[in-house]
């Protein structure tokens, strides 16, 4: 695809129908959170898009960022995403090296000053130039001279968003987050350790569509993604809202899919779409699996009082749990179920008469 050449003149050059690209932009409405209402908006945009510069930089990382969407199931969105940009500079997938690639870097930001995205994977060390350099460049000084001419910046990861690990104590190489460096541009945090990759795509279509960021939380996430907790979102919080849970990683609550709560699952504190997108093509993610949440998306969680110690929460008062979670219609809702249980206890023991329907919801509660 020439940068020359718009979206939709591209797909219409590969051989894409009408009735293929609007599938498209469904499924771009899809993955941005937009209603199908919004379908025909997306096609208008995206037929006129020109092909976008995106600068990539690695930074304090292990690559975790770029695994997850190299690592994606294809063919998908990101795929086509991934075709319509011009990934002008990446570390890790970039076939140039040493001077090459550090002039590929320079003349992206000259051909496209002001519009390119620049995307950011890492924390940066600011304890000395030294601890992380690029062509004998420091990550801090790299990241100042590239963020001058982008449109937005994707801080990739918690890393980058936050600190991340590095950031952890004692901090040696004193890490810290993109946002704590530059404070003139709109930067985007999809966080997560590491993140998922329709998050990334999905930010990277939601700017190639509406040339704007999308809307943020207070932690400059998109709200699109990080707006529900992974607890309201958790197939298993219907366990928790009956007191059921696993009290180890092999007792007979976690066999049956109890919640994970009192094994350290930090769900009810963590925001993030991993209950809902899941990974690998939609098959599951970590509580699925039977590990409860570590809070990877969230500041400052590797330090945040140990991986598999509850949040304290008092748990073993489900009444209160349930008043401190989703209200007091979810508590009412538990001492109900607490009583229909205890009526069909009643009636199995005096053969007292009850109705199917007590049987049932004493059942329902079980």
């Amino acid at each position: 695809m020439s940068k020359d050449e718009t979206l939709g003149e591209a797909l219409r050059r590969q051989g894409i129908t009408r009735r293929g690209f609007l599938k498209f932009c469904a499924a771009t409405a899809s993955m941005m959170a937009l209603p199908p209402s919004m379908v025909p908006a997306i096609a208008a945009a995206l037929e006129k898009a020109m092909r976008p510069s995106v600068i990539w930089l690695s930074f304090q990382e292990c690559t975790g960022c770029t695994e997850s969407l190299t690592r994606s199931h294809s063919p998908t969105v990101e795929g086509l995403i991934f075709d319509t940009i011009s990934l002008d500079y990446h570390h890790t997938l970039q076939a140039a090296s040493g001077s090459a690639a550090e002039a590929a870097r320079e003349a992206a930001m000259e051909e496209n000053y002001g519009k390119y995205i620049l995307v950011v994977d890492g924390s940066i060390p600011t304890a000395n130039p030294g601890y992380s350099t690029i062509a004998g460049i420091s990550n801090k000084s790299m990241l100042l001279d590239t963020a001058k001419g982008a449109a937005a910046i994707v801080a990739v990861g918690t890393c980058a968003a936050y600190g991340g690990i590095p950031k952890a104590k004692p901090n040696p190489t004193g890490a810290v987050a993109v946002s704590d460096l530059i404070k003139d541009k709109p930067i985007i945090n999809v966080s997560g350790c590491p993140p998922i990759p329709v998050v990334i795509t999905g930010v990277l279509a939601h700017f190639l569509t509406f040339g704007t960021i999308p809307e943020l939380d207070a932690l400059g996430r998109p709200k699109a993604y990080y707006g529900q907790s992974i607890h309201d979102r958790c197939y298993r919080r219907p366990f928790y809202d009956k007191g059921l849970f696993a009290n180890t990683f092999d007792d007979e609550g976690a066999k049956k899919g109890w919640c994970l709560y009192k094994l350290g699952c930090k769900g009810p504190t963590t925001y993030n779409a991993c209950a809902t997108t899941k990974w690998n093509e939609g098959t599951s993610f970590p509580i699925e699996a039977g590990h409860p949440c570590l809070g990877c998306s969230e500041p400052d969680f590797w330090d945040g009082g140990g991986f598999y110690k509850a949040l304290s929460m008092p748990t073993e008062d489900i009444t209160r749990a349930a008043v401190y979670a989703v209200g007091a219609g979810a508590a009412a809702g538990v001492a109900l179920g607490a009583m229909n249980r205890a009526k069909k206890a009643r009636a199995v023991k005096t053969h007292e008469k009850v109705t199917i329907n007590d049987l049932e919801k004493g059942a329902d509660d079980d």
